[in-house]
């Protein structure tokens, strides 16, 4: 018999596995900085924002985070919310790479 060969992945599948890797150590470093566990502090006014005002750079990590959005951002027309402030630093370096992955895991969450 011969070799056995890996089924070949996507393109966007092997940019996702190389993004996630680079995203947690980013995100890892920002949260030893800031203290990601405090939150954010909660203004009064709020803005609803895509991904149903979940935090863009949690999704983008496969990680459910639900935010006032008083930490906003406005991209290419739409609102996108994040935890904190670093989030939202971190997100606008590469909003095209974690929006991509966010966009991945939100969609995964989705009714069939």
């Amino acid at each position: 018999m011969g070799a056995m060969t890996k089924p070949r992945r996507r393109p966007d599948e092997e940019r996702v596995r190389g993004l996630k890797r680079h995203v947690v150590i980013v995100l890892v470093a920002a949260a030893a900085m800031v203290g990601i566990a405090a939150g954010p502090a909660f203004a009064a006014d709020t803005t609803d924002g895509e991904f149903d005002g979940e935090c863009v750079m949690g999704l983008a990590l496969g990680k459910d985070i639900q935010t006032d959005c008083s930490v906003n951002t406005v991209y290419k027309g739409k609102t996108y919310c994040f935890g904190n402030e670093t989030a939202r630093t971190l997100f606008l370096k590469r909003p095209e790479d974690f929006l991509l992955q966010a966009h991945i895991y939100y969609s995964s969450k989705q009714p069939q």
